[in-house]
């Protein structure tokens, strides 16, 4: 009978350390994209950049990434406790970033993300880092010089974007927009003359103007149509993450690493940034 009890003891202990185990997981992930242990002891952490903005988030043909919002993304989870190795960096496009912070895929995101109220409600945001301005892109010959020029034209923005948003509301509401996936196929499109500008925010558009195949083909029409105010973009109700990461910037300004960043960037464009801006203050768009 003794035996029996034993036996029985030894069951249920080996049961419970059985589902000890399965209930682990591979990774340790919690569901913000981050490893459970700090970021010192081997964990990853993923961050949303942009895979395809020359100049902010792109990722180069070995593989490798750069830009603008890459180096503030990497400052910040270096504050965070990660280093370079252990960022794996995730394509996040503008209609899938609200999606990519609820699910959990990404830590924090950094990818040309205005700050607006809507955006507000279903994501936090630490921040603004960089104030950019709605602008367009057109060919060097274009006759498009102020924004009521694009009423009638074919017009090209990404889906998702608040440029997009802009235009259909009161830039020009009798232009023909047309919403791509990404701001390369606008520029494909503006190239091939299927479009006739490209609109988004002034700091996209300098990083395509400023490669090697299109300078000389394209110009800035120099229109600041609205303010962008580029948040990192964080889970809804992570408010110590969006205090972690507002430390970080207000570092990376302080430190010189943010103006360095923006000349390495930007620079070769002929970019004129705005001040770095200060965490919480929003500059709103004229009424």
């Amino acid at each position: 009978m003794k035996l029996r009890k034993v036996t029985a003891a030894s069951a249920v202990a080996l049961v419970l350390a059985l589902t000890a185990t399965a209930c682990g997981g591979d990774d340790n992930k919690d569901d913000t994209g981050s490893s459970s242990s700090s970021g010192g002891s081997g964990g990853k952490i993923k961050v949303g950049i942009k895979f395809d903005q020359p100049g902010l988030g792109l990722k180069k043909p070995d593989g490798s990434f750069a830009g603008f919002d890459v180096d503030v993304a990497t400052y910040v989870a270096k504050q965070l406790g990660y280093e370079p190795d252990q960022i794996e960096f995730v394509e996040t496009k503008s209609a899938d970033r609200e999606n990519a912070l609820a699910r959990g895929d990404v830590k924090f995101i950094a990818a040309t993300y205005s700050i607006n109220d809507e955006r507000k409600k279903k994501v936090d945001f630490a921040g603004p880092y960089l104030l950019a301005h709605q602008d367009l892109l057109i060919k060097s010959d274009s006759d498009i010089s102020k924004a009521t020029d694009l009423n009638g034209k074919k017009l090209c923005s990404v889906t998702g974007s608040t440029s997009a948003q802009n235009v259909q509301k009161s830039i020009a509401p009798k232009a023909n927009l047309k919403e791509y996936s990404s701001y390369s196929e606008c520029i494909a499109g503006l190239q091939s003359g299927a479009v006739d500008a490209v609109t988004t925010d002034d700091s996209i558009l300098a990083g395509f103007a400023s490669q090697d195949q299109y300078k000389g083909k394209f110009k800035l029409a120099g229109l600041k149509l609205s303010n962008e105010n580029y948040g990192v973009g964080v889970k809804k109700g992570d408010t110590a993450d969006v205090d972690k990461i507002n430390k970080a910037l207000e570092q990376m300004v302080s430190d010189g690493s943010w103006q360095k960043a923006v000349d390495a960037n930007l620079g070769p464009a002929d970019y004129k940034n705005e001040p770095a801006p200060k965490i919480g203050v929003i500059v709103p768009n004229a009424s």
